[in-house]
């Protein structure tokens, strides 16, 4: 199980209005159909995130690219950029003090 889906998994899935699409799959190699589909979706590079209303049409187009995306709700979403966000917080930067306390108390 990948790390996302591992992610995924640990977050409850709920109805959401809106739903946000990600292009994890490069697009060369794809049928003229799915690229057509993706151009809808206004998906033009990987690892690219855009919001959709969650529609009957829009639900229709991501069955048909569904090998080359990953569909997270609200929550999910707002979930995975706070745990980015969280990765990438600076850290205060750990000190360390090589000198031996038994040198340090020799030389006073």
């Amino acid at each position: 199980m990948s790390a996302f889906n591992k992610f995924k998994a640990s977050v409850p899935v709920a109805w959401s209005p809106n739903l946000y699409i990600t292009l994890v799959r490069g697009i060369p190699g794809t049928r003229r159909l799915h690229r057509r589909t993706l151009e809808a979706l206004r998906l033009r590079k990987c690892n690219r995130t855009v919001m959709r209303w969650n529609t009957p049409t829009v639900r229709g187009m991501l069955q048909q690219v569904k090998r080359l995306v990953v569909v997270e709700t609200e929550e999910m979403f707002k979930a995975r950029k706070e745990n980015e966000a969280n990765h990438r917080a600076l850290r205060p930067p750990i000190v360390i003090n090589h000198l031996l306390a038994s040198a340090t108390d020799s030389t006073k």
